[in-house]
């Protein structure tokens, strides 16, 4: 009874399996690939054929661009997926699946291939200025396309011409990652460099790049004026030497130029001028005192020059200062310069009454035809005595016990 027990439970056995394994191979089978092709041309048709008894399958496909759903046709043998032509037009792997009732029953992938001829050239430059020197460079970039804009294959040959002074020169390089490029570096020489790329019968248009002069070395500076007076009306002219880098290009013309002034009293004044043709110029009016100026200019944070000395002679000499109406009227004058002309107006004199050490009031006048006036208002001031100081023209006069 055991025996045939055993017997009977290993035919059930063997009974379930053969059930199983034919539900699972009737699973793996109900639906299979017709198409063999993994390669396709954009723009050409892609349709993909199943096998199949049953219809009720969707076609899922994704490339880099998107994600898409494609509805089944009826054929023969079972069933065809049609990609639209948007989707059959652009370069790159397509992967894909058919399911059924969210399962999927079968996957894989395709490539499609770019036309092989191109159509256009993309031509990218940047930056559009370098320095000289042979260290700094410009990325020039080219993209062959073909008629549906889709990058060319891997290892594409691109020519690259480039044109600076005499020198024309060519390169080949090919794509990688879609792009063929290449780093052209700056010559030793400034000026302006042209470049272009080609590929088959396309040729892309003209770019160009500058090749600009690196910073400026240390340089020198002088002046000119018309006389070493100092009559505060004249003008010094301060300029540079021809300004050049270290491969002796001549720095491009706006350079700036700040001249740094240091008097004998350690004012700084500054004044400032802009290359043209690799020289700066920069101007300032005469002091009106006799002084010493200490000239320095500089580069911003770039090359600095020599140190000048400039001295002014004292102009004026002495001045002449009357008081009338009661003290209440000071005419301060004529102010003669080193020809004992009269000085051009503008000179500034200044006034100061103090009493007792204690500045009471200050005036300030400029000259008006060699001349300068003033007028103290009396009911300003107490009666009593005062002091009362002139400065111009670094001169000084002081008068004291002046009543008013």
């Amino acid at each position: 009874m055991h025996k045939h027990t055993n017997i009977i439970f290993f035919c059930i056995l063997t009974f379930c399996g053969l059930m199983f394994g034919q539900q699972k191979e009737t699973t793996e089978t109900q639906i299979s690939l017709l198409s063999t092709q993994q390669e396709f041309v954009a723009g050409n048709d892609i349709v993909l054929e199943f096998k199949t008894k049953t219809t009720n399958f969707s076609l899922y496909c994704t490339n880099s661009y998107g994600s898409i759903l494609v509805n089944h046709t009826p054929t023969d043998k079972g069933i065809a997926f049609a990609l639209p032509t948007f989707f059959t037009q652009k370069r790159g792997i397509v992967y894909w699946k058919v399911f059924q009732n969210e399962t999927t029953a079968l996957e894989g992938n395709f490539h499609i291939k770019p036309i092989e001829k191109s159509e256009s050239l993309e031509i990218y430059l940047g930056p559009p200025s370098i320095e000289a020197g042979g260290k700094d460079f410009t990325m020039l970039v080219a993209i062959p396309t073909d008629s549906l804009d889709n990058p060319l294959p891997k290892n594409t040959p691109v020519l690259i011409n480039t044109q600076f002074l005499a020198k024309e020169d060519k390169t080949e390089v090919t794509t990688n990652n879609l792009i063929a490029y290449r780093n052209i570096y700056a010559p030793l020489q400034s000026g302006r460099m042209l470049l272009s790329t080609q590929h088959q019968e396309k040729n892309s248009v003209e770019l160009d790049v500058n090749i600009v002069p690196a910073i400026p070395k240390n340089f020198q500076i002088f002046f000119t004026r018309n006389h070493s007076y100092a009559d505060g009306n004249q003008i010094t002219t301060f300029y540079t030497s021809v300004l050049k880098d270290s491969y002796n290009n001549v720095v491009s013309d706006g350079t700036f130029v700040y001249f740094y002034i240091t008097t004998r009293e350690n004012a700084v004044l500054k004044t400032f001028g802009q290359t043209v043709n690799g020289v700066a110029k920069a101007k300032m009016i005469h002091p009106d005192k006799a002084a010493n100026w200490s000239v320095k200019a500089f580069i911003d944070g770039i090359s600095e020059s020599n140190s000048i000395d400039i001295n002014y002679q004292q102009a004026i000499k002495d001045f002449k200062v009357a008081f009338t109406n009661e003290n209440a009227k000071i005419k301060v004058g004529p102010f003669q310069s080193f020809m004992n002309q009269m000085i051009p107006d503008g000179l500034k004199v200044t006034l100061t009454v103090s009493q007792k050490n204690n500045v009471v009031k200050v005036y300030y006048r400029e000259t008006n035809k060699g001349f300068a006036h003033f007028i103290l208002n009396k009911n300003f001031y107490p009666k009593g005595n005062y002091t009362i100081k002139i400065e111009a023209a670094g001169l000084v006069k002081t008068y004291k016990n002046i009543a008013l």
